[in-house]
Order: structure tokens, then sequence, then C-alpha cells
């Protein structure tokens, strides 16, 4: 499957809950530290999953701190370390669907102005 797939679904998701594609954009580029032109460029160029993941800028160190259940599966015993960051990120967007408080989503980091 490609980013450019999921994505799209990623911000219908938050947005039908009120959330923004920026916020999208946040917890995606806070996850993998990619930047906005970069995130663009997978979706343009329609990079899977495994590519997207392969030339993340630099995954956050904090992005074990990512718990919880994602389709009946915990997180953070996911042992395919592919698969646990498509969860990670999954979890994340969630996250912002369901209104939580960005500097929570983020781990306790102070979210970008």
């Amino acid at each position: 499957m490609s980013f450019a797939t999921i994505y799209p679904l990623y911000v219908a998701k938050v947005e039908r809950k009120g959330r923004s594609r920026a916020e999208v954009d946040q917890v995606v580029t806070w996850l993998t530290g990619y930047d906005d032109a970069g995130l663009a460029r997978a979706v343009a160029d329609e990079v899977s999953l495994e590519a997207f993941f392969a030339r993340a800028p630099a995954m956050n160190p904090n992005a074990s701190l990512v718990t919880g259940v994602i389709c009946g599966v915990r997180v953070e015993e996911i042992e395919d370390p592919l698969m646990q960051r498509i969860r990670w990120m999954d979890k994340l967007v969630d996250e912002v669907a369901r209104g939580k408080k960005m500097s929570s989503i983020l781990r306790g980091e102070a979210p970008a102005a």
C-alpha cells in the first residue's frame, strides 16, 4: 500500500471530527522527521509505506512512547518494525481524531507554532 493511498484517509478521518490536515501533518512529521515538502513528495511519488518509513529523515526517539490498541493489537507488542511504525502512525492519527491535546499526542513535546 502506498502512503498516497492512506494519507487522504487519515485527513478525511480527522476532518470528519473537526480537526485539520495540518494536525495530521504535524503528527506524521513528529513521528518521521519529514517536513511538509517531504510529505508532499511522498504523496506525489506514491511511495510505498515501506519506502516511506525507510526514507524517513529521523524517526522520533520518543516514538516508543506511543502505546495503546489499534485493530485489537497493542502497538508496543508488535514485533515487525515496519508494522509497528505503521501502527504508531495510525495511533497518532486516531488520537488527533479523538480530540486529544497535541502536547499529549506528541508525548509531552510542545507543538510547533
